[in-house]
Parts: structure tokens; sequence; C-alpha cells
């Protein structure tokens, strides 16, 4: 079983790339079961429901005009069920968190697809948003966690783990994405008992998922890892694979993000 998390920058720019790499992904043998997309920007009723269906996958949408969105797609017969939108018990305008249960080999997986907020700087109002969401979504997360043992979270956290995540780990020590703070934040959700599914295996150094479109950030490998899969402990001896997809940051007029995948085995 694969999944996949993708901030497109805009289902409304990127929706020929998107059903693009899920067929190269089918006609290379592994098609993608499940695919959370972040940054929709576009709202429910603009979602192309139809392209997806005729690609073969049903949705579950949340989304926003301009900013955020969060959607998660199920390859068929897959369909989403006891969808969830945000953090239960946390009141928040944005759109970034859409949840729901999907049958997988070995029992029903429960899939968080998550946008996680920015924070602008350290310090600022985002910034102190940002902490406030963290701390609503681990709680949260404990309880379900609780409620469903094999959980997936996966999404663009804004967040590096430590400095192999960095391009250049001493000029942007301290800074958005690189705070102790927020690693803080991500070593309290591991705590939870989540593991950064992409850390299980040896990976080539310098393996980003964000490349800044200015001063050619992509062509000289100036990125962040910022896009994570996190699995819960019953699913750890299932990992098969975490592996980035540079390819679609290629594209012209790419998203500045890339998909992260993760293969499930039997177990």
């Amino acid at each position: 079983m694969k999944l996949a998390t993708w901030n497109i920058n805009s289902l409304t720019v990127r929706l020929p790339q998107v059903l693009e790499w899920l067929a190269a992904q089918a006609a290379a043998g592994a098609p993608v079961d499940v695919l959370a997309l972040q940054e929709l920007k576009l709202t429910d009723d603009k979602f192309p429901l139809e392209a997806f269906h005729q690609a073969g996958y049903a949705a579950a949408v949340f989304g926003q005009k301009t900013y955020n969105g969060v959607a998660l797609l199920t390859r068929a017969p897959r369909v989403p069920q006891d969808v969830v939108r945000n953090i239960p018990g946390f009141a928040d305008e944005m759109a970034r968190v859409i949840t729901a249960t999907v049958d997988a080999p070995g029992g029903a997986l429960r899939v968080v697809g998550a946008y996680f907020p920015n924070g602008q700087e350290p310090g600022s109002d985002k910034f102190a948003y940002k902490m406030r969401w963290l701390d609503a979504l681990r709680d949260w997360l404990r309880e379900e966690l609780q409620r469903h043992p094999r959980l997936v979270l996966m999404g663009d956290f804004n967040i590096t783990f430590d400095d192999r995540d960095v391009w250049d780990p001493v000029a942007l020590a301290g800074t958005i994405h690189c705070t102790d703070e927020e690693r803080a934040q991500l070593g309290a959700l591991t705590a939870l008992g989540l593991t950064d599914a992409f850390r299980l295996f040896e990976q080539p150094p310098k393996t980003f998922s964000w490349w800044d479109y200015r001063q050619l950030g992509f062509q000289k490998n100036r990125g962040l890892r910022i896009d994570h899969v996190l699995v819960s402990e019953p699913l750890r001896a299932q990992v098969a694979a975490c592996t980035i997809d540079r390819a679609p940051r290629k594209n012209k007029q790419p998203s500045d993000h890339a998909p992260a995948l993760l293969t499930l085995g039997a177990g």
C-alpha cells in the first residue's frame, strides 16, 4: 500500500500535474492508494471531484479560498470514512487538517493529512498561533491514537527535525522552520509514539522536499525537508520504504514542494 503527501500550492494551477503524477505512479506498477494534498487554495465547490473520479479516486475535501485547504484522495474501491475536519475543540478559521479512516492491509488505517502553520518568524503573532495549534494537535492526537492505534500523520509540517533537513544549518539556525521551539514540538509529537518514517532508512544526504522559487533554490539544492510522514508504533514493522520524489519539482510551473511517499508492506 502506498501513501503520499504533497503540498501542491494551488490545485487550480496544478491539477494536470497531480493527475499526471498519479498516472505515472500507476504505470510504474505502484499506484498511490492515499494522497494527502495541502494548499488547495480553492473552496469545496471548486474542487475537481469529477477529474479525480475519472482517475479512480474518491476525495474528502476541506477547502478554503485563496489560502490553505486540504484533501485526502483514496484509490477505488477505498473511500474515506469517519471524516473529521480540523482539530476538534480548537477554534480555527483556517482549513488545515483532514482526517479519515481507510481500508488497509492488516486493518483499518487512520490517516491525518495536515498543513501546519508557517509561523512567519519567531516572536510574531503567527508564531504564537503555530505554537497553540501544535499544542492542540498533540492533545487531540494523543486521544486519536487511543481510538485508532494504526495511524499515519503526514503533510507539510513547516518544521525541520534537525540539521540534516536543512541545506545550510549554520545560516538558518534559529530561523523559522528551524527553531528550538518548533523542533521541540515535533519531538513532543514523536513522543506520542509516532516515528519519522523517512529516517527509518539510510537516505542520501541533503534530501529535501521544499525549495524556494527564488535564486535557483531547486537547481542549487538549497532546500528543507519539511514534508513528513509519521507512523504509529503498530505500523512501524509494515514500513517498507519512505522517499521523496523530486521529479515533479522539475515541471514547468511546479509546486515549490515535492511529494513524500510511504510504502506499507504486509507487516
